[in-house]
């Protein structure tokens, strides 16, 4: 009896690991094509499964999404906008702090709010991603790319994610598609640099979120690989169409769960 306990024990966390895995590699793979969603993938899907907590969950996708961005970026650093990141990476730092302070609060007393939160943010990046950004007939000034900046920052300290928000900036700008991928996973890198330096000094790093990122980076890797060897077979639009529909349902499933937890203490 106790050995088949130990069994199931055994293959439920088997199963966890691998779906958590296959998750990080569509997610990596997606970010590779379109420059955004690894962070709204994993933090949707691991999330909203619970397969792991809110603070380690954003902890490890801060760590693979600094190594996808890199691995994306690869030779294509000259397509930079450097000013455009520069304003980015300004707002990043006070962003960040708020958003994490945020984060520890809501998850050691009001955690039904958290995944509330993670749950309005992740149905309003599907919906975002529903929604193709028109070119601005000009560039942001300098005080609005702050912001938004200091507001993507707020949400990576949250739930290291903030794709879709920098998206529809990014995509808005009148620039060529290169020079905005490349600026993108820029601010993704720095931004989850940072938060990842914020996570040590914090004292969270533990070994766990070591333990499960050195499991996912070779299929992060292999994710960005394939994204680049390999475009999808389907439009890019049409592959940021089932994102946006798989985000949605995750999203009302992470609310719903989170309002019933916050009524009745139990969650679904």
């Amino acid at each position: 009896m106790c050995s088949r306990g130990l069994w199931q024990t055994a293959s439920m966390f088997d199963s966890s690991l691998l779906l958590l895995l296959l998750v990080l590699l569509f997610g990596s793979y997606v970010q590779a094509v379109a420059g955004f969603a690894l962070g709204m993938i994993a933090v949707a899907v691991i999330g909203g499964l619970r397969l792991l907590d809110i603070p380690t969950l954003a902890a490890v996708v801060s760590l693979l999404s600094m190594l996808n961005a890199s691995l994306s970026l690869g030779s294509h650093t000259q397509h930079v906008h450097r000013p455009m990141l520069m304003w980015l990476a300004i707002g990043i730092v006070p962003g960040l702090l708020l958003g994490y302070g945020l984060m520890l609060y809501l998850n050691g007393n009001r955690l039904w709010l958290l995944e509330l939160c993670l749950g309005v943010f992740i149905t309003a990046g599907g919906l975002s991603m529903s929604i193709r950004p028109r070119s601005w007939s000009h560039e942001s000034r300098k005080p609005f790319i702050w912001c938004m900046g200091a507001i993507g920052g707020t949400l990576g300290g949250l739930f290291s994610a903030s794709g879709p928000l920098l998206g529809w900036f990014a995509y808005s700008q009148p620039l060529p598609v290169a020079v905005i991928r490349a600026t993108l996973l820029s601010y993704f890198f720095l931004a989850t640099a940072i938060r990842t330096i914020i996570v040590f000094f914090e004292g969270s790093l533990s070994a766990s979120v070591l333990l499960y990122a050195a499991l996912g980076a070779p299929v992060v890797i292999l994710g960005a690989w394939l994204g680049r060897r390999f475009p999808p077979v389907v439009s890019e639009q049409s592959l940021k169409r089932g994102v946006f529909m798989l985000l949605l349902l995750m999203g009302l499933w992470i609310c719903v769960s989170a309002i019933n937890t916050g009524l009745n203490g139990v969650p679904i």
